[in-house]
């Protein structure tokens, strides 16, 4: 069994045999490391710009991360998926991360949180 977090918000699904309390500390750490990920060219973090589809959080306290970007020709793809592996990484509790990017959905602006929006100035 895995605690599966569809990553829109900083609400995170949880069914697993970690304690509840451990899975909402993991949860909340895990969201605030990936808020310190920015792309180099972009003044907003990953979370907030709507790049993260997927944490699957397992038993073994592995992590599970299923990522985008926002183009496949972005010029930080070689390492915005390893400094997305190393936040996570740095959180106490947490085992092996796995950062897989994917291109399907396609990222699309309408992902990006509020803060994101007012950030680049984009109402």
């Amino acid at each position: 069994m895995s605690d599966t977090a569809e990553v829109k918000s900083a609400n995170m699904e949880t069914q697993s045999a970690l304690p509840p309390e451990e899975t909402e500390r993991l949860g909340t750490e895990i969201v605030a490391a990936l808020k310190t990920v920015f792309d180099p060219e972009i003044p907003a973090d990953i979370y907030e710009l709507g790049l993260i589809y997927k944490v699957d959080l397992k038993d073994d306290r592995a992590v599970d991360v299923t990522m985008t970007l926002t183009t496949p020709n972005c010029p930080a793809a070689g390492e915005l998926p390893t400094m997305v592996e190393n936040a996570i990484a740095s959180v106490p509790g947490v085992g092996v991360v796995n950062v897989n990017l994917v291109w399907d959905p396609a990222w699309t602006p309408d992902r990006m949180s509020d803060e994101a929006r007012l950030v680049l100035n984009m109402w």
